[in-house]
């Protein structure tokens, strides 16, 4: 098999990233271990930044995220049980974002590449990424119990942290940063209306809580847990009985219950891989980096990656220059790493940590404070929210 985009992985970023090709008239491959099912099941981010959302509108795939997908104009903080609400759109000239799960972002992807996109195979395994420093690297894979080769021109990486893209690049000429969260989040979907209909971050003594929603009839919720916790060890009324404490305001607002349908818990850590090319692979999301997802950046930032890429390839086709492949490293990790920034200052600013003394408690309502009575902080963290710039 040959084509000119090898693509490792059927995620959000895979997917939009053969969809943004095809839109441009260049051919791409896409290899998926898993079936299709699992891709379209498979939970995970449910907020896409102003940014996202005007990608997936230029790219076609729009259509049923305007019509279902739940825009967000706002967040509400909550500490000492006090409501605060964040206005987006008056703090960043007109931002918003759009609650859109990415189980949907993937379905809608699918369809517009089986239908006419270039060729998307699930249980396709891949089993290592060759030849990545000469002009024809090749993924090998294997797929209905055969191995076969994946020639092209380039290889992009959207496979993810377990992937084997990120191997392909020496040790020597990797460098990683990380750091790793001691609590996690249980989070749970409910069959039950959403309690308010923007999202809800809330700091509490006994630990942070999130109310969110994957659309006006199932709610999505998580509680800060110790890191390692068992989901199995809650009980369905236990949930909801901490999420009421953590939740609690003093205007008498109250927490709606209904049947949780499943439940899990997130670890919490930040990583980031450099470079994020390595020859003629370019490595895109959580293959390159993770966010821990206080700030809702996962998702919001593999888009950014693969939209640079498609936007560099185009650019290396119309004119000759491979001067913005060349930077693509350079030029996702600046927005990497300012989502990093922006993902560790909402973490540390709404999570209790074990040790916490009472200096750190009130530093973080200090900060709380700023953010609630300073309109340039207010806007400082709507814009960070709202996503930064697609260079």
């Amino acid at each position: 098999m040959r084509t000119t985009v090898g693509i490792i992985g059927a995620g959000p970023a895979g997917l939009l990233l053969a969809r943004l090709l095809h839109n441009a008239g260049i051919d791409s491959i896409v290899l998926e271990s898993r079936e299709r099912a699992h891709v379209e099941q498979r939970q995970r981010a449910g907020i896409l930044e102003q940014g996202t959302v005007d990608v997936l509108r230029a790219a076609g795939a729009g259509e049923r995220m305007d019509r279902e997908g739940l825009r967000h104009d706002g967040i509400e903080l909550r500490f000492a049980r006090r409501r605060h609400r964040v206005d987006f759109p008056a703090l960043t000239g007109g931002s918003s974002v759009m609650v859109y799960a990415q189980t949907e972002v993937c379905k809608d992807l699918i369809a517009l590449q089986l239908k006419d996109g270039g060729p998307l195979l699930f249980e396709a395994e891949a089993l290592g990424v060759e030849g990545v420093t000469t002009d024809r690297p090749m993924v090998r894979f294997r797929h209905e119990g055969r191995e076969g080769v994946l020639e092209c021109d380039y290889v992009v990486g959207c496979d993810g942290f377990w992937g084997v893209s990120r191997a392909a690049v020496p040790a020597r000429l990797s460098q990683v940063y990380e750091r790793t969260y001691t609590f996690g989040w249980l989070g749970i979907l409910a069959d039950v209306a959403p309690s308010h209909d923007e999202l809800v971050y809330a700091r509490h003594e006994r630990g942070f809580a999130l109310l969110s929603m994957r659309s006006p009839s199932v709610s999505r919720l998580y509680l800060q847990v110790p890191a390692g916790t068992d989901a199995g060890e809650w009980a369905d009324e236990e949930i909801w009985d901490e999420l009421e404490r953590r939740f609690e305001t003093a205007d008498g607002w109250t927490l709606a219950r209904g049947p949780i349908t499943s439940k899990s818990v997130t670890p919490m850590r930040s990583y980031v891989h450099e470079p994020m090319r390595h020859g003629r692979l370019f490595l895109a999301g959580d293959a390159a980096h993770i966010v821990p997802p206080t700030g809702a950046k996962g998702l919001n930032l593999a888009v950014g990656d693969v939209v640079t890429f498609a936007r560099a390839l185009t650019y290396l086709r119309e004119t000759g220059s491979s001067e913005r492949l060349d930077a693509y490293s350079e030029t996702c990790l600046r927005r990497v790493w300012q989502a990093e920034r922006f993902s560790y200052e909402m973490t540390t600013l709404l999570h209790r940590v074990p040790d916490a003394t009472p200096f750190d408690d009130r530093i973080q309502l200090a900060r709380l404070e700023r953010l609630t009575t300073s309109r340039a902080a207010e806007a400082e963290l709507a814009d960070g929210y709202t996503g930064f710039p697609l260079e």
